[in-house]
């Protein structure tokens, strides 16, 4: 049995769907905050970007806890809503996607990264958070020259934790990519992962007017929808298991 992995990092964007896919984007975080909660994981919000009817644009987090990424791993993909938007006047059922991309937290041995090839500026943080937002630059944006990838976060107070939060998550990109580069297939495993939000391309569907949520990679339903966006997603878990253990006898 391999060991489990501690800590995972998610990312969720709003696809296709307006306000709808935003308000999606807070309704699934909120599954996964409640589930990590029942786990016993460690939950932290890395960056987050908010919509102005109270959705989210896109947010990123970490959750830590025994067996946090080979649970979280097939969270990953394009997960469609179908339901009523509660300002949809004719009570029309609309379709919206988002996109979710997991991300193993790499541990020091597994991922070293060059100081020089950082560039860190510091900005004021902006939006929710209380009083002390806007008053010091704590807010962290990294970017990694050879890779373009840049990462931000604006969570903590401290600008020493926001820039420790913001590395973790920039070694975790580059190790995903490093990863995906060694199959050589770098752009086609991103694309695999995350789609391009469109509504034709799901691995999941989330039907709220018939209660089901389907997977379409693994073929099954359930009919407890509501019970699962409650956090209650054992059942989910318990079926990718079963699908995993099957795959490995082929």
């Amino acid at each position: 049995m391999t060991e489990e992995k501690q800590s995972v990092i998610i990312e969720m964007r709003a696809g296709t769907g307006g306000d709808e896919a935003g308000l999606f984007v807070r309704d699934l975080y909120r599954m996964y905050s409640k589930y990590a909660t029942s786990q016993g994981w460690g939950q932290k919000v890395i960056d987050s970007n908010q919509s102005d009817i109270g959705g989210y644009k896109e947010i990123v987090f970490e959750l830590t806890g025994p067996g946090a990424y080979d649970q979280m791993q097939y969270e990953s993909g394009v997960h469609r809503v179908q339901r009523i938007p509660k300002t949809e006047k004719q009570g029309r059922v609309h379709t919206s996607t988002i996109t979710i991309a997991i991300l193993e937290k790499p541990t020091q041995m597994d991922m070293t990264i060059n100081p020089s090839d950082l560039k860190i500026d510091t900005y004021r943080s902006s939006g929710a958070g209380g009083q002390h937002v806007n008053k010091t630059e704590s807010a962290i944006r990294i970017t990694h020259k050879p890779s373009g990838i840049v990462v931000t976060c604006q969570t903590e107070r401290s600008q020493l934790q926001n820039k420790e939060m913001a590395m973790g998550l920039l070694a975790a990109r580059l190790l995903k990519a490093q990863q995906e580069a060694d199959s050589s297939k770098l752009t086609q495993a991103r694309r695999e992962q995350i789609g391009w939000a469109k509504r034709s391309e799901k691995t999941r569907t989330y039907n709220f007017p018939q209660n089901r949520l389907t997977d379409h990679r693994i073929g099954k339903s359930w009919h407890n929808l509501e019970d699962i966006i409650e956090g209650n997603m054992e059942p989910i878990m318990k079926a990718f298991r079963k699908w995993e253990e099957e795959q490995k006898n082929i």
